[in-house]
């Protein structure tokens, strides 16, 4: 028989630089022909188009799909597995596929999905590879500590349950086959002790954690790994195991167009009080900037807000800006429009 086709599942929270990763794993792939599947969370695809975009002879429009109708790990059936039959069944099928799953996505269904009929004998998974934002974790967002949760739950009667966005963090530490802690530039050498500290008693015994810095990790590190995952589930334990069924209701997002920016800089500083009085988790998006050929990206996670230029305009794309707003649900829509707008 032929050998399988190794796919790497990419996860990690909001904003922890999965797609900036494999930007970089797709300039160093060295001519390997790579299929990526995306799974955008919210009605505009900011993360595929920015893949597409990566002017690498590795990265061709063909060889982009996004999964836009919802957290793949809930839709299993209906988009990811007809999708990958299609890589498969291509004439010149993929050597190695990639998966970025969307922030709110549970890796274990997935990697429970490369079991299916349909594709067991044909695809494995070489490896889950969580991403982790190690500025975010280092403020004590997303890594469980005992200690404190016992003393903000006595004090706060809204703590009295876990947060979805813990448990969604230790499913994906705990489904990893490697950990890539990034953001380390924003780390002191005190704060990265302590973080990979952390991180290394969260993590099944073997499980790698590798530093980055804007997700600059070689692909030669990333792929290849030979973990066969969907061999291996009952020692990737989830808190959703119990469950046949989940969603993310706790999560909404919506967008929101804006005119012409006049100032970068300017749209960043008034973007910073809208994201910390809604508790916005992620904010990501293109701008059209006056007097400008290229393209503005937006990318905001927390109070830290990034912006630069990736490539010109198209001539038969619409200009303008676009913001993706995504929080935990009950945002109020009509305010952070208007703010965003003022």
């Amino acid at each position: 028989m032929p050998a399988k086709i190794p796919a790497t599942v990419v996860t990690g929270f909001l904003g922890a630089g999965k797609t900036t990763l494999i930007r970089h794993l797709l300039q160093t792939a060295n001519g390997r022909r790579l299929a990526l599947i995306i799974n955008e969370f919210g009605d505009v695809g900011v993360d595929g188009d920015l893949l597409r975009s990566c002017g690498d002879a590795t990265c061709r429009e063909e060889d982009v799909v996004e999964l836009a109708n919802g957290c793949i790990c809930c839709t299993v059936a209906d988009d990811f597995i007809p999708t990958i039959e299609k890589l498969l069944n291509r004439a010149d099928p993929p050597e190695h596929i990639v998966i970025e799953t969307s922030g709110l996505a549970l890796p274990k269904p997935l990697v429970k999905a490369f079991g299916w009929p349909e594709i067991r004998t044909r695809v494995t998974v070489d490896g889950v590879i969580t991403v982790i934002d190690g500025a975010a974790m280092s403020e004590g967002r997303f890594a469980p500590d005992e200690a404190a949760l016992a003393a903000q739950r006595a004090a706060d009667e809204a703590l009295d349950h876990d947060s979805p966005l813990e448990e969604l963090f230790e499913d994906q530490l705990a489904c990893a086959d490697m950990v890539i802690l990034n953001k380390t530039d924003l780390l002191d050498e005190a704060g990265l002790a302590t973080v990979s500290s952390d991180l290394a008693s969260q993590l099944r015994p073997g499980v790698k954690v590798v530093k980055a810095r804007h997700g600059a990790i070689d692909a030669a590190v990333l792929l290849g790994l030979g973990a066969a995952a969907e061999d291996d589930l009952a020692a990737r334990p989830s808190h959703h195991d119990a469950e046949e069924e989940h969603d993310h209701d706790d999560f909404e997002s919506f967008h929101v167009d804006l005119g012409v920016v006049s100032d970068p800089d300017a749209l960043a500083r008034k973007l910073k009080p809208v994201i910390e009085a809604h508790d916005i988790l992620r904010l990501k998006g293109f701008a059209e900037v006056a007097g400008k050929p290229m393209r503005l990206v937006v990318q905001a996670v927390g109070g830290r807000i990034q912006h630069y230029y990736d490539r010109a305009w198209r001539t038969e794309e619409p200009r303008g800006t676009t913001l993706v707003v995504i929080g935990e649900r009950g945002l109020d829509r009509a305010a952070i429009t208007a703010a965003l707008a003022a």
